[in-house]
């Protein structure tokens, strides 16, 4: 059985901030069991490695014998979380959340034990919200402490836009935690704000406020930018095995000890030794090999790892486009076909919005050569090879 202090090494591993550590510990004194949360909006049908590092750290929790929350944003995702933005965010209809949900069960199972997850959706409380219950909530918070979010004070100094609904979603995301009287809150660094404001929010309605505990933003494939669907450089929890394990063999060698770090778990120690083999003279590109193919064992199984690294390897002997390339007959009749509706029926991308993204991007590529019009359009008879990203392809016969 472990003890409490060895819990408390456990959870705050890889924590940028907590608030406070002091707190956590007298919680886990106190109960056996501690109610943990994290609040994913449904804003895209996918979840990627970004959202698979709070996934992770729900795991140890769950290990641990405490009870884990997932929290599904339905209500506040109509609004659009402002955290990070330049400008206002554009809201979701219900049916795209509805969409985007479909598949969220199925890929945290990847990571958690869903028979022992519960599921919550913010909508079964926030739709019971009167006006008087949203103005009294308004009350609990000033101007001046939302102005102190760095992106709602950039984009004031900066005069541009700052709608008023926006300020109201870190008060909703608060209310959850009064909702659920959450024990801890866990979230990326970009959740800071929104996660203290649950704290707050829990006192002033009489209860003892949450632990939060930060973790770091797990960059994408530019190196750069946080791992997101809107940025494109996202390695999703459901992408086919290949398809991750090509991606993570494109991060730089740089980038890759992160994701050692935040996605597989490694420890300090075991990294400051592959790092030392490196200085020696050990390939990198042998550890990239590795971490790929822990990632895709993790999400799938050892088998389908190695099989994964085998056909990366073979594919890419020769070049980029692999000898081998899937057909896919599109039957327009005799009406011409639109490039979007191809990538979507013939499975290279999930819908036609994130058809449009990618070309927009310029992710997709019509016998080589990238295209950058969304309404480009083929006839009966054409014949080509598409391609998505550096590794998916498919030959398209117009029929």
């Amino acid at each position: 059985m472990i003890n409490n202090e060895e819990q408390l090494d456990v959870v705050c591993k890889d924590a940028v901030q907590i608030y406070s550590k002091q707190e956590l510990a007298a919680k886990l004194k106190k109960k056996s069991v501690l109610s943990v949360k994290a609040g994913f909006d449904p804003t895209a049908p996918d979840l990627h490695l970004g959202h698979y590092v709070l996934l992770r750290k729900l795991l140890e929790f769950q290990r641990l014998g405490h009870k884990v929350i997932f929290l599904v944003g339905d209500f506040t995702a109509r609004i659009g979380d402002p955290s990070g933005k330049t400008k206002t965010r554009p809201e979701l209809s219900n049916q795209e959340i509805a969409e985007n949900l479909r598949t969220y069960k199925n890929q945290v199972g990847k990571v958690l034990d869903m028979s022992k997850v519960e599921i919550r959706f913010n909508s079964s409380w926030l739709d019971k919200l009167q006006p008087t219950d949203f103005i009294r909530l308004a009350s609990k918070h000033t101007v001046a402490r939302m102005l102190e979010r760095e992106d709602f004070k950039n984009r004031y100094e900066g005069n541009k836009s700052i709608s008023i609904h926006e300020f109201l979603y870190p008060l909703l995301q608060g209310y959850d935690s009064v909702a659920l009287r959450s024990d801890i809150e866990i979230g990326g660094t970009d959740q800071t704000f929104n996660l203290l404001v649950g704290r707050q929010l829990q006192q002033s309605f009489g209860q003892v406020p949450q632990v939060v505990l930060t973790l770091p933003l797990l960059e994408g494939l530019d190196g750069e930018k946080k791992m997101s669907k809107s940025f494109g450089n996202y390695i999703g929890i459901d992408e086919s095995p290949n398809e991750v394990f090509g991606k993570i063999m494109s991060i730089s060698d740089t980038l890759m000890w992160k994701y050692y770090q935040l996605v597989c778990g490694t420890s300090d120690r075991d990294l400051e030794e592959m790092r030392e083999k490196v200085l020696k003279g050990f390939n990198p590109r042998d550890l990239k090999y590795n971490l790929a193919q822990k990632i895709v064992a993790d999400l799938h199984s050892e088998g389908i790892a190695k099989k994964a690294k085998s056909e990366f390897i073979e594919r890419f002997k020769h070049g980029n486009q692999p000898d081998k390339i899937e057909k896919f007959d599109f039957y327009s009749g005799d009406n011409p076909c639109v490039v979007t509706q191809i990538l979507k029926l013939s499975g290279m991308t999930r819908s036609t919005s994130e058809a449009r993204r990618l070309v927009a991007q310029n992710g997709v590529k019509i016998n080589g050569t990238s295209i950058s019009d969304e309404k480009l359009l083929f006839n009966k008879g054409d014949t080509f090879v598409i391609q998505v990203g550096k590794r998916r392809f498919k030959r398209i016969k117009i029929c």
